[in-house]
């Protein structure tokens, strides 16, 4: 093992691939109704009671700004075969994310994806300063899960499960 004090954002970055993630897919609706969705692996529990949730925006997102003012957001839970939509929603740029892509809708009206381990639609409880992120805590309103392998994101590269 080596050890690196001081170390700059390269030896950061490789150090933290080293945790295995899963994948989400964060959607929201922007002010316009437009619906927005970002890939983000920067994802975790927070507490049961109350249900919540946090993701990990970041600040030169695109997408930054529709999620800071929205009142809610859900986050979908990739399977191993959702690598396309993981994909899909990690590109930058003027690509149309929803085109041909078939969505759910619940109470709130966000985009839900099917077909992925977990959807948590949340209420968006509070946002906080992370440094070059925004954290996005939210309460869990409702949520559907199903069996199934998660795809997962180790050492800048897609994994499962053996």
């Amino acid at each position: 093992m080596t050890l690196e004090a001081p170390f700059d954002s390269r030896a950061f970055r490789d150090a933290l691939g080293c945790f295995a993630t899963g994948i989400t897919v964060v959607t929201t609706l922007a002010p316009d109704g437009a619906p927005v969705g970002v890939t983000m692996n920067s994802f975790s529990s927070v507490s049961l009671d109350p249900p919540l949730v946090q993701v990990c925006l970041a600040r030169d997102s695109n997408a930054l700004e529709a999620f800071t003012a929205a009142p809610v957001f859900v986050v979908n839970i990739l399977a191993e075969n959702q690598a396309e939509l993981s994909v899909r929603f990690s590109q930058r740029g003027l690509i149309d994310r929803w085109a041909g892509l078939a969505v759910d809708h619940w109470d709130t009206g966000v985009p839900v994806l099917p077909g992925c381990l977990a959807n948590l639609e949340c209420d968006r409880e509070a946002l906080y300063d992370g440094g070059d992120h925004v954290i996005m805590l939210g309460r869990v309103r409702q949520i559907a899960s199903k069996p199934g392998r998660p795809l997962l994101y180790f050492r800048g590269n897609y994994a499962q499960l053996s």
